[in-house]
């Protein structure tokens, strides 16, 4: 007995005609709308791409910013209360300044048509291309051109402008309690407009270095010892606050004055590099970034945690106590450390890396006490010192060539230190580049901005400002 057909089937002949009849006008309609359904695919995908890509540029580079609230907690606490009000202003101005800079001439410097050289061209003002100012107008024609460049032009600009007001804030906190208010200003604006952008051009910007294959995936270099060279090249010219260090060779204590500000201040900082080394990944737009971003997250947190560790550890041999200063600037040094490379896969070497980063930072605070360089918060340890070496070893885990990254730390060493040393030496000599004894003596607070910080607090001198080894 044949088996019972159902509703549908095409046994009968005329059912097979009546199926070829539909099927062959349908596969007409598929072939005809496939190209265009599978390239409106392919807008969307690519859409969607540049939409996460941009959306992270500005997430990522907002956090970033936030690490000038930890600047500005972190050197406000550790100079003496007479001085923190001073400090607050400092960090908003270069902050501002940076931001001002970079968009009327740093910018153009460190990208526009670099290609091997060592500086950019001028591209004054710095803005949305022309097709985006054409889409924002009502022209959707320019849509695929916009997406086509991957993110936003704006919002990298926005991400490269915080990593600037970075390397400014390492130069306020070395030189703070005695440095003119308007020399830094003026040294900020050099820093952020012009030398910054040429250390990026030679690198970032696909310059002389980067044809060479120096690595330094988020900065430890190019953003950290800049600042700290900068740094440098101040304290020796402007020189060490009076009474620090004493004629007979002893030198004077100057506590922090708010421990808990500065704590907080270096978690902020710690919080921010998230955002640092995350949005150097530069993409979002694939399981692979998002994966990798992942990966940076972790070995910067294992990083900063190493170096924690292994300052308190290597303190009291170090610095004779163990040390909460000394273990705080650990979390900052392990941190620039992995900065240069915290893409690596291995994050056992992530906590090396931040390991041997505080051990030098901690070495360098005795080293430059020794000198009689007075860095007030340690800026030279944490960023030149530690940069230096994350760029190094970046060079081992990463798969870069020793050389070149040797070549790239002393290079962009050399440049910065001797363009900042000048500079500070022009100020110095014209406008001062630092404040006179007097207002050192009673604070910047009361004397140039007539506001204290805790007004609720006695001024008093201290009676041992008096002796110093360079008075007669």
């Amino acid at each position: 007995m044949r088996p019972h057909t159902p509703p549908g089937r095409v046994d009968h002949p005329l059912g097979r005609f009546r199926h070829a009849a539909w099927s062959l006008p349908l596969a007409l309609i598929v072939l005809a709308i496939w190209p265009a359904a599978a390239s409106a695919a392919q807008e969307a995908a690519a859409e969607t791409n540049f939409v996460l890509n941009t959306f992270s540029f500005l997430v990522w580079g907002a956090l970033v910013m936030w690490m000038c609230a930890g600047f500005t907690m972190l050197e406000s606490g550790s100079v003496r209360s007479k001085n923190a009000s001073m400090i607050c202003l400092k960090n908003i101005g270069l902050y501002a300044i940076a931001g001002l800079c970079f968009y009327v001439i740093g910018y153009g410097l460190m990208y526009t048509d670099v290609a091997g050289g060592i500086i950019g061209k001028l591209n004054l003002f710095y803005g949305p291309s022309p097709d985006e100012v054409a889409l924002l107008g009502g022209d959707q024609g320019a849509t695929a051109a916009v997406v086509g460049n991957g993110y936003s032009v704006t919002s990298d600009w926005f991400f490269q402008m915080v990593f600037v007001a970075t390397t400014a804030s390492i130069v306020s906190g070395a030189l703070a309690e005695r440095v003119n208010l308007w020399a830094f200003f003026a040294f900020t604006a050099v820093l952020t407009g012009v030398i910054y952008p040429v250390v990026g051009a030679w690198t970032w910007g696909s310059g002389w270095l980067a044809e060479m294959g120096f690595q330094d995936v988020a900065g430890s270099t190019i953003v950290h010892s800049t600042g700290g060279w900068a740094a440098l090249a101040g304290l020796l010219v402007v020189g060490p606050r009076w009474g620090k260090y004493r004629k007979d060779g002893t030198v004077k204590p100057t506590p922090p004055s708010n421990i808990p500000g500065v704590t907080l201040g270096v978690f902020i900082l710690w919080l921010g590099w998230f955002g640092f080394n995350g949005g150097s990944v530069l993409a979002l737009d694939s399981a692979a970034n998002a994966v990798l971003m992942s990966n940076v997250l972790v070995n910067t947190n294992l990083a900063a945690a190493a170096g924690v560790v292994t300052a308190i550890l290597v303190s009291k041999p170090i610095l004779g106590r163990i040390d909460l200063f000394a273990g705080l600037n650990g979390a900052i040094a392990g941190l620039v450390a992995i900065t240069a490379g915290p893409d690596i896969v291995d994050a056992r070497v992530a906590i090396l890396i931040g390991a041997i980063g505080a051990l030098l930072c901690t070495a360098g605070l005795k080293l430059l006490e020794r000198f009689r360089v007075d860095d007030v918060v340690g800026a030279v340890p944490a960023h030149l010192f530690a940069g230096a070496w994350g760029t190094l070893a970046a060079s081992i885990a990463a798969g870069a060539n020793l050389g070149v990254q040797a070549l790239g730390v002393v290079s962009v060493g050399a440049f910065v230190f001797t363009v900042s040393w000048i500079l500070w030496t022009v100020l110095d000599k014209t406008m001062g580049a630092r404040v006179s004894r007097e207002v050192e003596e009673i604070g910047q607070d009361a004397s140039e901005l007539g506001i204290d910080a805790y007004p609720e607090f006695v001024l008093m001198v201290d009676p041992e400002d008096g002796s110093d080894f360079r008075d007669p």
